[in-house]
């Protein structure tokens, strides 16, 4: 079982102006608690064990807040931008933290999707397709935001952001893993999430993985909206 999630909370949430130019958005108030601290209860729930927080903007009021995590019942440990990586820089920094294997999430996801039969998946079939990675898929037909993500079979075979590659129907959930092997594989310091798709997707080394509920999100003030009302329920 996969025991690790690295947190990407490192932006500067401009969406979410004016909350987020004095609080991060892992601070941002949800339901009576920081956002993160409704994800670390998830995490918890999913059997996960450690959190690597990669962090950047106001990142002091999030350690201030959380520390080492033991108050939480969880081990967090933080990797600090000193200036912006996106989110594939900031996944290749804290490579010194990362387990073998490892979750990643978005900072400003809640997501219904139980971990185990992710981690199932993708232990099932990664040593008979050589995968070193997986991304969970939601079957949107562009209704949520664009259609990035084409498969084949249970494979990733293309993401793309601009433009959607045609024929797509899914979109990526916001739940990945990957290998530790493959962090350094990808070259510069600056560069997005999508490049470790790409590195993966043409080999058949990204695994598909489809889920069948819709996530929640606080990066926009309607999808904060949102979120406050199912946490609150």
């Amino acid at each position: 079982m996969i025991k690790q999630v690295v947190v990407l909370a490192g932006g500067l949430a401009t969406r979410l102006y004016p909350i987020t130019k004095k609080v991060p958005k892992a601070m941002v108030p949800v339901a009576g608690k920081p956002f993160l601290e409704h994800q670390i209860a998830q995490f918890k729930e999913h059997g996960i064990e450690e959190v690597v927080m990669c962090v950047g903007h106001l990142s002091e009021q999030i350690v201030d807040y959380f520390g080492d995590g033991s108050e939480f019942g969880i081990s967090m440990v933080y990797s600090k931008e000193d200036s912006k990586l996106d989110t594939g820089g900031a996944i290749k920094l804290a490579l010194p933290y990362l387990a073998e294997s490892f979750f990643v999430i978005y900072g400003d996801s809640y997501l219904s999707q139980s971990y185990t039969p992710v981690v199932d998946f993708y232990e099932q079939h990664k040593e008979e397709t050589g995968s070193r990675g997986l991304m969970t898929v939601y079957k949107n037909d562009n209704d949520i935001e664009p259609s990035r993500v084409l498969l084949d079979d249970i494979f990733v075979k293309k993401y793309q952001k601009d433009p959607p590659p045609p024929n797509a129907h899914y979109m990526e959930y916001g739940l990945n893993i990957f290998e530790r092997e493959i962090i350094d594989q990808v070259d510069g310091q600056v560069f997005p999430i999508s490049d470790y798709f790409d590195l993966l997707s043409p080999k058949k080394q990204l695994l598909a993985f489809e889920v069948k509920e819709r996530f929640y999100e606080i990066g926009s003030h309607d999808g904060l909206a949102e979120t406050e009302v199912l946490l609150e329920s």
